[in-house]
């Protein structure tokens, strides 16, 4: 018996990722594959090391992707900035904030958790609240909480936690070309984000930064980092500068693909962007209240590229999300833990933030409910 090739139905992707990928970003992906330690591909590393600073607004030496999803560039930061009996503070406002807390106990973290409501966000207050008479290794927050739609500032609570002498960890796996993320001018120390939400790459790799400070308490480790897969300075010798060092087989064509996202972002202008973001949140915004819903998530804070709107009373959410994927092709998100059966979850981000296919989900929702 002869296994036929498998053909994937067309989708528009508008739940909380991956989103949908521009047509050039999977041409990019077919192109003859080369040796991970090529000359050509080597330039390509430089490059996308290059265009990843810009797009994290950021001179860190040490911004690369990580071979592996976000949850990857999450292990990363804390395995590498993490050793036994540290203490930190992590922001809990959702799904993200709670891994979080789990890698770094993982890690032999003493883990101080700051928690708000799911839906609103970590406030300054609390952190200086949770910092007072403690000195902790870092700070850790969610900027864009996927599972909730929130956006917690990061300028204040970033003053607070270097005053308190400690290194901030940002989690920039939604937010990254869906809003401003300036790592250098709101002092983050380490970032992390995904190729698969506002960059509108296949998911696969995880861009990280970590700023010369970061660098230099890896340096300053009394232990082996726990992970040697994860571990910056073997990493180093291949993502760095000089002549590269072998320490995986790097996923060649999801860089391929990840050049060419990170170029279509530049192209586009990183403000125009994150206007193209907001115009078509505030669109879907509008077009909701007409049909009589609204967003869940604190008002003031909500993300243009995450949506959670209020399922109406009564209604079989499930059912809505089905026919939405089997009558008319598009695929939006379920509520996670406490918003579980409560929320939508409808994602504007990267290539499907546009003005076509907002109308496509409010014509959709207001012919089913």
């Amino acid at each position: 018996m002869t296994t036929q090739a498998f053909t994937l139905p067309q989708r528009t992707l508008m739940g909380p990722g991956p989103s949908d990928v521009p047509p050039s970003v999977l041409e990019a992906m077919g192109q003859s594959l080369v040796g991970h330690l090529d000359p050509s591909f080597v330039t390509m590393m430089e490059e996308i090391k290059d265009m990843l600073r810009q797009v994290f607004l950021t001179k860190n030496k040490m911004t690369f992707p990580i071979s592996g999803t976000g949850s990857a560039g999450m292990e990363f930061c804390f395995a590498n900035l993490i050793e036994p009996g540290d203490e930190v503070v992590i922001g809990i406002n959702g799904v993200f904030g709670t891994r979080m807390a789990d890698i770094a106990a993982r890690c032999g973290a003493e883990v101080v958790k700051v928690e708000a409501e799911w839906g609103r966000i970590i406030e300054p207050a609390q952190i200086a609240e949770a910092l007072n008479g403690r000195s902790p290794k870092l700070v850790a927050i969610v900027h864009a909480e996927t599972s909730t739609g929130a956006l917690t500032p990061l300028d204040e609570i970033s003053k607070l936690t270097h005053d308190a002498g400690a290194l901030f960890l940002v989690d920039s796996v939604t937010s990254l070309g869906g809003c401003p993320v300036r790592v250098d001018d709101w002092g983050v120390d380490a970032i992390y984000s995904g190729t698969q939400k506002c960059l509108s790459c296949p998911p696969g790799l995880a861009p990280v930064s970590l700023s010369p400070r970061a660098m230099e308490v890896i340096a300053g480790r009394k232990t082996v980092v726990q992970s040697w897969y994860l571990d910056v300075n073997l990493l180093a010798n291949y993502w760095g500068d000089g002549a590269r060092v072998y320490h995986h087989t790097a996923p060649i064509t999801m860089n391929y693909a990840l050049h060419e996202s990170l170029r279509l972002v530049l192209d586009e202008g990183l403000e125009n962007r994150w206007a193209r973001h907001e115009t078509n949140h505030f669109r879907l915004k509008n077009g909701l209240a007409e049909i009589g819903l609204g967003i869940a998530s604190q008002k003031g804070y909500q993300l243009w590229q995450l949506n959670a709107v209020t399922v109406p009373e009564g209604t079989d959410e499930a059912s809505i999300r089905k026919a939405l994927l089997d009558d008319h092709g598009i695929e939006i998100g379920p509520g996670l833990g406490p918003l579980a059966g409560k929320v939508w979850r409808i994602g504007l981000m990267g290539y499907s933030s546009s003005e076509e296919n907002v109308g496509r989900v409010l014509a959709a929702l207001k012919a089913l409910l």
